[in-house]
């Protein structure tokens, strides 16, 4: 299978960049990452180490760095439309959903497995969607809405985001992520729309 998922890989980026990207997801994939080296990495490419070091920071960018990509569409989805805050947030995260991760399910799947065994990859995916979250805030600021209501509604977008990719890349799923963010989002909306809890429900 992992064959198959670096095949595809190689077809979306078959430059040097891509190409390291791909050998490291396949070593991590085989080895763990704290077993793969930069040189393995490189040399599982066909390249060397300075050409890995010319693009990547460091072993860890091999599988964080296409947050700018996704700091970049979020962004100037969040600029060209024109909505309530928090539509805003939901329509720029299914511009990503669109343009980003689209057929790319399996992919996704032998990351997020790589980033759960890691503590420290564990980690720093959390510091990418705090950024990420920032750089939404900013834009949403950047078009006139208030502070308060910027980090509520990217805040909020966030979370839809987040529930709804952890229902995509779990084992049996087969469903679109686009259409998983409308459901996150809408089962929202209705929490915080009910005029409020059965009085049995606010006591568990």
């Amino acid at each position: 299978m992992t064959s198959d998922i670096i095949a595809g890989m190689a077809r979306w980026q078959p430059d040097a960049h891509g190409r390291l990207e791909a050998a490291a997801l396949e070593l991590f994939r085989e080895r763990g990452f704290d077993q793969t080296t930069v040189t393995d990495i490189a040399a599982r490419a066909g390249l060397d180490k300075r050409t890995f070091y010319r693009l990547f920071g460091d072993k860890r960018e091999a599988l964080f760095s296409g947050g700018k990509l996704l700091e970049e569409v979020l962004v100037k989805a969040v600029a060209e439309t024109d909505a309530a805050p928090f539509e805003t947030v939901i329509a720029a995260f299914h511009q990503v959903a669109d343009e980003i991760f689209a057929d790319r399910l399996d992919l996704v799947r032998v990351r997020q497995s790589i980033i759960e065994g890691s503590p420290e990859l564990k980690e720093r995916e959390l510091r990418k969607m705090g950024s990420l979250a920032a750089a939404v805030a900013a834009a949403l600021r950047a078009k006139g809405v208030g502070e308060t209501p910027a980090i509520l509604a990217t805040e909020s977008g966030v979370t839809v985001f987040r529930v709804a990719f952890a229902r995509w890349v779990a084992p049996g799923s087969d469903a679109l992520l686009t259409d998983l963010i409308a459901e996150v989002a809408a089962e929202l909306r209705a929490v915080t729309s009910a005029p409020g809890l059965h009085p049995d429900l606010g006591h568990r």
